[in-house]
């Protein structure tokens, strides 16, 4: 979501040392250390390695191997063809009485070594299998024979039960597009929006690289590729993400909501007690790889590793440039309140707290009359400043508050519990929705650690939110986390009739350990200097959230549409304000479908270009056409979040359990950032963020012409064949469109209510 300004910001004057100049590491050795951190990566777990390395077989299948083997011996008949004997001969004499035991050892070794090339063939059968990606392109409800049969191979290959990590062997390498297809799709992309005399130029560039530079630099992605497992993955990581010297506050962190129409509890407390141990549940979960893997249209498993770093996970600044600081454990939360920093253990001996337990440690902070000390209060803005900033103040501060710093840095993750109420609200419905939506992408610029891979963020009514850093993980991570966070708390750990958590306190747990910060003078200019900065930055963020209720993804269906293209072609004509037939958008969505799928299948052509153009620096070689695609600004960016849990929400019997999605900051200062969620089969909830010191961006005025452009798009598919489309939700006005047949709202808005737990 927030990569869209991060990639925006890029800029690849930095060496891999860091010094402010043309890139000039060898490209032989940045491949050989992409392929190191590769294979380090595999080597890091070593016991859920050797389970989910051996997956689909598992440890019972050698011990049922060895058996048969042992069984076919004793029965006079040697399955090794004679090789058992050769390994007996090898293995040492320790006479007569031991006879018996080399016969086992030798059984166990043959055992082995025929287990293993069984599990390697299964490998690289599902590698294989895995790299066919003919039904992606096959009609949507259509499958031919070859799709079948490869479904069927897929499914016998692929093991019962996998765990998170079970494929990551026998996933494919990410294939490097041709680059003369990368080129051609890039001229097809641009062209709508080019002067016949500036697409003539660039078509001119593009084929000046493919003659003079795209196949040295595609022979080295070629080379990468086989030496790591991604060509571009830590390239991307590294100068999009951790070598820019943004703020991270709405620059690269994004946000996820709540419920919208409904709050399980007004008490803060009891909220933030079910969050945490439902969080933690979901940790313990992830550890045990009991988080099944995502499937990619049901059918082909995407990559985990991104699920590593979601807790205990700190981007630590950089002078030229941040690391990720991952912990394999951590068993207390860093809290914010009143601008004081906690430290509450989530575990004691017998293990996870209780959600009440953790309510009780919450509420004795909130409870805490202490005051902040000088400069505490302003602290957190720190880690909103410029990167290089905040790594110089950090190592003065690290010098004299270690313990404290450690404890937030440590922590598995930041709780802040603001004294402010948030959320959708009955007197003023759109503004309090759009005040919400800032709150959790910027806050005050001074209550958020944005450095922790999210902050948990609790409203003193109760309402939820989740700030997210993106450089550790993309969106659909953290909303399957989201997800499980939201279902868990409210459906399975529940709350008593009075609003708090179930079970009962626990006096004895100590008291929540206050964080004392030993801030030096020259600090408190740094500190006041950063928040300034960081409120310029809030200030400058103008969100727009509306629920979009005419109709949502089951009209869309029947139109027999992709939701998604239907979506990004409204967009489209928002932004652009095209007019559009029946035909031409149909014709648009289809594209997009084709895009969409190439872009699935590793042969999209950002992260290729993106590659390409990195190999032409790390080799002195000065490209027109790839410098003019780098310096391009995106007016519109766009991202879908994913409902990807929907067996845990009930949609039809209780429609506003459903979480509304997040957003992120615009990618250009002239610019966009547009996220959307289907919330059921109903309603489309949209997040929009532009920045006010513009005069070219609105986020209302675009809000409205979405409205707008939807309407108009569902006119042409209005035709009677559908039913009259449904209206529920939030009051709006008359968006002016054309068809009698689409109801505007009447109904008066809706406010957050405290339902019994369905």
């Amino acid at each position: 979501m927030a990569e869209a300004h991060q990639a925006v910001g890029f800029r690849p004057s930095l060496t891999s040392d860091g010094a402010e100049v043309e890139l000039s590491a060898p490209v032989l050795q940045e491949i050989y250390l992409s392929g190191l951190r590769s294979w380090k990566r595999h080597l890091a777990r070593f016991w859920n390695d050797f389970l989910t390395g051996v997956f689909p077989a598992s440890p019972l299948s050698w011990l049922f191997l060895f058996s048969a083997i042992q069984l076919a011996w004793f029965l006079q008949l040697d399955p090794s063809l004679g090789l058992m004997e050769k390994i007996k001969e090898l293995l040492p004499d320790w006479g007569g009485q031991h006879h018996r035991l080399r016969g086992v050892l030798a059984a166990a070794l043959f055992a082995s070594c025929l287990w293993g090339a069984l599990i390697f063939t299964l490998h690289v059968a599902l590698r294989l299998l895995l790299s066919y990606h003919g039904w992606l392109l096959e009609p949507h409800g259509a499958m031919s024979s070859p799709t079948k049969t490869w479904l069927a191979l897929v499914r016998i290959f692929s093991g019962r039960n996998p765990m998170l990590f079970s494929y990551q062997r026998s996933l494919p390498r990410q294939p490097v597009p041709s680059v003369q297809d990368t080129v051609r799709k890039y001229l097809e992309s641009v062209r709508p929006i080019l002067s016949n005399e500036d697409f003539d130029w660039t078509s001119v560039l593009a084929q000046e690289f493919l003659r003079l530079q795209g196949s040295l630099l595609q022979w080295y992605l070629r080379l990468k590729s086989w030496w790591a497992s991604n060509y571009v993955s830590d390239w991307w990581e590294e100068f999009v993400y951790l070598r820019s010297r943004h703020s991270l506050m709405v620059n690269s962190n994004y946000y996820m909501m709540d419920f919208l129409f409904v709050t399980p509890t007004p008490v803060q407390a009891a909220r933030a007690g079910n969050a945490v141990h439902a969080l933690l549940l979901y940790r313990h979960r992830l550890n045990r790889q009991e988080i099944p893997p995502t499937l990619l249209m049901g059918m082909r498993p995407l990559c985990s590793a991104q699920y590593e770093k979601i807790f205990n996970t700190t981007r630590i600044p950089g002078i030229q440039k941040d690391h990720i600081r991952h912990l394999r454990d951590s068993r207390h939360v860093a809290v914010f309140h009143r601008g004081r920093f906690f430290r509450v253990g989530t575990h004691s001996q017998s293990g996870l707290l209780s959600p009440r337990a953790l309510e009780q440690q919450f509420q004795r902070i909130l409870d805490d009359p202490s005051p902040a000390c000088p400069q505490e209060e302003h602290l957190a803005a720190l880690t909103a400043a410029p990167r290089d900033v905040w790594a110089q103040v950090r190592s003065s501060l690290k010098s004299r508050a270690e313990d404290a710093l450690e404890a937030v840095e440590g922590a598995a993750f930041f709780v802040s519990l603001d004294s402010e109420p948030a959320g959708l609200t009955r007197e003023d419905p759109k503004a309090s929705l759009d005040a919400y939506a800032h709150a959790l992408l910027a806050g005050s610029g001074h209550d958020r650690w944005f450095d922790k891979s999210f902050t948990l963020i609790v409203f003193s009514d109760g309402k939820l939110g989740l700030s997210v850093e993106n450089s550790w993980a993309d969106c659909p991570i953290s909303g399957h986390m989201w997800e499980f966070t939201l279902a868990t708390e409210c459906f399975q750990l529940g709350y008593s009739a009075d609003g708090h958590c179930k079970g009962h306190p626990d006096p004895s747990l100590p008291q929540p350990q206050r964080l004392h910060w030993d801030l030096p003078e020259k600090i408190h200019l740094s500190i006041s200097l950063a928040l300034r900065g960081a409120k310029t930055l809030s200030g400058n963020v103008d969100c727009h959230v509306f629920p979009f209720s005419h109709f949502g993804k089951s009209f869309i269906k029947r139109c027999h549409l992709s939701s998604d293209s239907f979506i990004q072609m409204a967009l489209q004509l928002a932004h652009f304000r095209e007019p559009q037939r029946r035909a031409l958008f149909r014709l648009a969505v289809e594209k997009h479908q084709t895009l969409l799928k190439a872009a699935m299948s590793g042969q999209g052509i950002d992260r290729h270009l993106f590659a390409l153009y990195i190999v032409s620096q790390f080799l002195h070689l000065q490209s027109p056409f790839l410098d003019q695609v780098h310096s391009e600004q995106w007016q519109l960016a766009s991202s879908q979040i994913p409902v990807q849990q929907t067996h845990l929400f009930d949609v039809h019997n209780y429609p506003d359990y459903v979480s509304s999605g997040g957003g992120f900051g615009p990618a250009d200062d002239h610019g966009y950032g547009v996220s959307y969620i289907f919330m059921g089969d109903d309603t489309i909830t949209f997040h929009i963020s532009s920045k006010k010191s513009s005069t070219k961006t609105d986020s209302h005025r675009l809000g409205q012409r979405i409205k707008d452009a939807l309407l108009d798009i569902a006119c042409l598919f209005q035709d009677g064949q559908h039913p009259k489309l449904r209206c529920r939700g939030l009051q709006e006005e008359d968006s002016g469109h054309r068809c009698g047949s689409l109801p505007c709202h009447s109904g008066g808005s809706r406010a957050p209510t405290t339902p019994t737990n369905p």
